[in-house]
C-alpha cells in the first residue's frame, strides 16, 4: 500500500498545472538529428537524396517535443533552416581551414573533420545559431549542449561569431549567450568568455564581452563583462584576468612572480 501512495503521490505531482510538459525522449532525438544532419553535410558516403526525408520528419518530431504551448500553431521553420545550410557549410569549411593552418598538430582537413572536438563544438554551434535566430529556443540549446557533453566546450547558440574560427584543444571553454566575436579568432582550452555580474533582471542586456578580429586568448584566460571590448591584433595571455577594455594591438599578460624553494639536503 505504501508504494502505491508513493506512486499516485509522484504522479500527481507531475500532473499538475505548474509542472513543466517535458519528454525526455527529446533529448534523444535531438542526439539522433544532429548526428544524421552531420552526416548528411559532410559524409561523402550519405546520400542526401535518400537522407533528407529522413532528416525532415526527425525534425520536424523535435519540433512537435518541444511545442509546449497548447492551443497555439507551432509552425516549423525546416524550410528556412535548411536555405542557410549551403552557407553554414562554406563557413565551416573556413574554421577548418583555420584549423589547418594554425595548428602544426593538424597534418589533414579530414583530421580536422574526424578528431577535433573544436572543430565539432563550432559546427554545432553554427547549426544551433541558425535554428535560434529563427526563434527556436529549445532546440538549439539542447544542440549545444549535446556538444559540450561531448567535448568540454558551452557555446550558448545564442553568441555571435564570425569567421574563420579556432579553438584548440577545445575543452573547458565558455562563451556566453551575448558574446560577440569577430573574424579570425584564436583561443586556446579553459577560456571564460562570461558575465561580470549574474543577475536574472540583466537577461535582455549585453553580459559577455566582444572580441574584435585577429585576436588571440591563451589558456585558461577569464574576459568579462558586456561592456569589455578586446581590440583587434590583440593578444590575451593565458590565466589573464579581464574584465575592461583593452586597446587594438594591446598584449595583456599574467605576471607571476614564482617562488622556487631549494631542494636542500
Amino acid at each position: 500500500m505504501e508504494q502505491r501512495q508513493i506512486i499516485d503521490e509522484l504522479r500527481a505531482k507531475k500532473q499538475r498545472p505548474d509542472q513543466p510538459r517535458i519528454s525526455l525522449v527529446v533529448k534523444h532525438q535531438t542526439e539522433l538529428f544532429v548526428d544524421a544532419l552531420f552526416a548528411a553535410l559532410f559524409d561523402t558516403q550519405t546520400d542526401l537524396d535518400q537522407c533528407w526525408p529522413h532528416l525532415e520528419s526527425s525534425f520536424e518530431e523535435l519540433v512537435r517535443l518541444t511545442c509546449w504551448q497548447e492551443q497555439k500553431d507551432c509552425p516549423s521553420p525546416w524550410i528556412p533552416f535548411t536555405r542557410q545550410l549551403p552557407r553554414i557549410v562554406d563557413e565551416l569549411q573556413e574554421d577548418a581551414q583555420a584549423i589547418l593552418a594554425g595548428d602544426p598538430a593538424a597534418h589533414s582537413i579530414e583530421e580536422i573533420y574526424l578528431a577535433y572536438p573544436g572543430f565539432y563544438a563550432i559546427a554545432i554551434y553554427r547549426i544551433a545559431h541558425s535554428l535560434h535566430l529563427l526563434g527556436f529556443p529549445l532546440i538549439p540549446r539542447m544542440m549545444t549542449e549535446l556538444a559540450h557533453s561531448r567535448t568540454g566546450v558551452d557555446i550558448n547558440p545564442g553568441a555571435q561569431i564570425g569567421r574563420h574560427f579556432f579553438i584548440d584543444h577545445a575543452t573547458g571553454v565558455v562563451i556566453g549567450e551575448t558574446a560577440v566575436i569577430h573574424d579570425r579568432v584564436k583561443i586556446f582550452q579553459g577560456v571564460t568568455l562570461g558575465a561580470l555580474v549574474v543577475d536574472k533582471n540583466m537577461g535582455d542586456r549585453k553580459r559577455h564581452p566582444t572580441i574584435e578580429s585577429d585576436v588571440t586568448i591563451y589558456a585558461n584566460a577569464t574576459i568579462l563583462g558586456g561592456d569589455t571590448v578586446i581590440g583587434a591584433f590583440s593578444i590575451i595571455g593565458g590565466n589573464a584576468w579581464v574584465t575592461q577594455s583593452v586597446p587594438p594591438h594591446s598584449k595583456v599578460f599574467h605576471n607571476v612572480s614564482p617562488h622556487v624553494k631549494p631542494n636542500l639536503p
